[in-house]
């Protein structure tokens, strides 16, 4: 593990307001359950079901990413992003993230995860690298709409989340192969 925690670095660079996020898929420091891996590592692919509340009342917009930072890669690995997701949506079902599903609202971009694919790619850590965290953050932003390419990366996307981030929600859960 990279001992890697990137919000708490963006916290000392722009501190922004907290909020809870749950799952009924799994609770927070928990295990990720194997529906949520990767169909290569005995899962499905399936995005897990989110919910929050408490959102800075002059958030306009969210998203939502999943990152594991402890990917051995130097930089870790995006399993998720999506964007535009309307103020009125305060959670998404399990399964959102496969585009074929139609789970998510008309208007909402999900970008290509580290697998170039536009949908949630499920955990896979690699044999021999330990016990790698699943960090799902649901971003308050300041703006109804984020304009982005929609081939860009969640690395690009994470510029605008911090310029127009009012506040995170974040949940971890825990892989291992």
């Amino acid at each position: 593990m990279l001992n890697l925690d990137p919000y708490a670095e963006l916290a000392k660079l722009k501190p922004v307001a907290t909020f809870p996020v749950s799952s009924a898929d799994f609770t927070d420091g928990g295990d990720l359950p194997r529906a949520h891996y990767s169909a290569d590592a005995g899962g499905r692919d399936l995005s897990p079901q989110l919910t929050w509340s408490g959102f800075p009342p002059d958030t306009k917009s969210f998203a939502v990413t999943c990152l594991d930072p402890d990917a051995p890669t130097g930089s870790g690995w995006w399993h998720w992003a999506v964007f535009n997701l309307p103020v009125s949506v305060t959670s998404l079902e399990s399964g959102a993230g496969d585009p074929t599903r139609g789970l998510l609202p008309r208007g909402a971009v999900t970008l290509p995860n580290e697998s170039r694919e536009p949908a949630f790619g499920g955990a896979a850590p690699p044999p021999g690298t330990g016990v790698h965290r699943y960090i799902f953050v649901v971003h308050a932003l300041d703006v109804p709409s984020v304009s982005l390419d929609e081939r860009s990366t969640p690395g690009v996307l994470g510029i605008s989340l911090f310029f127009h981030g009012l506040g995170r929600g974040i949940l971890t859960a825990h892989g291992q192969h």
